[in-house]
């Protein structure tokens, strides 16, 4: 089934990790994308499904909480500019199932206004995005040992969390590395059960794309090939198919202090704006990049453990893996494991990012993150493609 879905009449199929359906393949760029959020299809049977399963929702629940999604990912940006410069943060509740904007104490009551008049609830914090952001930045330039997981902004408790490995936070370096971090800024620390680590496996059957001798998992078609994980390989890098066939060579990657890579494809492979659902779902056509809020649901399509679900846990977090630190990170309580690295991450039609990394696996549970799809288009000039 699957070898079939790749190549037919001896030409393959260029598969975003994720699934498919017939669609047309309009072109639309990072920053063209994010209109398309309202150009959606009714939820299929299994993606309701497998938010009942990972997320314990009712069949009833997922349809309200997908619908309050969409309605929070469009408002977004919208609420942002009428926030300006009192803007503390935005996530999305899912209790209330509202966008919740964040501003602070010295607000405006027209501005508050504003904000509320785009539909999205306010709440009032210490501090504005750009002085957390300005805090976190300064983390970013201290060298942090190995018992430090990740640091990122929390906008609702409006402080920078920095996250320790359970025990690990005895240890000297990282009591230091604490220490330094409060000067920087309001600091909270959390402790989580390990440190993370890169999700690329060494070369097993299965299905989808091999350098030398790690497979990792294809993230999103653009116009010329895809996007996937930095760590799988490297510029001039060759990449071959599941069949071993040569479908194209990394033209362009970066890891550590990113982790993202695009490759391009040429030897009868072409290119499709899909994300296989794996059987638990119907493929999923990708119709744009909007960015989905913290607190909104998440999906994952990787080639080891294939289709599961959460919630975006932050945003512009720092990983601190072994081979160094990556930025701008996106945290989700998505499982995964070894061989699911670059495949796609989606928010109902809209493509998030590519698998990085993380902690656990899907029979305990853990911890993944992802690099935002967006930052991908941008840095490489790339176009998304899209049905």
């Amino acid at each position: 089934m699957r070898r079939t879905r790749l190549k037919y009449a001896g030409l393959a199929v260029l598969l975003v990790l994720g699934g498919w359906t017939a669609g047309g393949t309009g072109p639309a760029s990072a920053n063209d994308s994010a209109p398309a959020a309202d150009a959606v299809e009714p939820a299929s049977a299994g993606l309701l499904q497998a938010m009942q399963r990972d997320l314990g929702l009712t069949k009833q629940q997922a349809k309200a909480r997908l619908a309050a999604e969409r309605t929070a990912m469009n408002l977004a940006p919208k609420a942002r500019k009428a926030a300006g410069a009192v803007y503390g943060g935005s996530w999305f509740d899912s209790k209330s199932g509202r966008l919740t904007v964040a501003v602070t104490p010295d607000a405006p009551e027209a501005t508050v206004r504003k904000v509320r008049a785009t539909g999205a609830a306010v709440r009032t914090v210490a501090h504005s995005a750009r002085e957390l952001d300005a805090a976190k930045a300064r983390i970013d330039r201290m060298n942090a040992p190995s018992g430090v997981s990740s640091w990122h902004v929390d906008p609702a408790g409006s402080t920078v969390v920095v996250n320790v490995v359970r025990d690990k936070q005895t240890d000297n370096d990282v009591r230091r590395f604490v220490s330094r971090a409060r000067a920087a800024g309001p600091v909270t620390v959390d402790t989580v059960a390990a440190a993370p680590s890169t999700f690329a496996a060494g070369t097993v059957g299965g299905d989808p794309y091999y350098t030398g001798n790690v497979r990792c998992s294809i993230g999103f078609s653009v116009h010329g090939g895809f996007v996937t994980a930095g760590h799988c390989g490297q510029p001039g890098g060759t990449v071959r198919g599941w069949d071993g066939s040569h479908i194209g060579t990394f033209q362009g990657s970066s890891f550590p202090d990113n982790d993202y890579a695009w490759v391009s494809v040429g030897s009868g492979w072409w290119t499709v704006p899909v994300v296989l659902g794996w059987g638990t779902v119907p493929d999923r056509l990708v119709r744009g990049s909007a960015e989905a809020p913290v607190g909104s649901s998440i999906c994952r399509s990787g080639s080891t453990t294939h289709w599961h679900c959460g919630n975006v846990l932050a945003k512009n977090e720092t990983v601190n893996y072994s081979q160094g630190a990556v930025h701008q990170m996106s945290k989700t309580s998505v499982c995964a494991e070894p061989g699911d690295s670059g495949g796609s991450f989606i928010s109902g039609e809209q493509a998030q990012g590519v698998t990085s990394g993380g902690w656990g696996n899907c029979s305990g549970g853990g911890e993944t993150w992802f690099q935002p799809v967006n930052e991908i288009l941008n840095r490489y000039g790339l176009t998304l493609h899209t049905a």
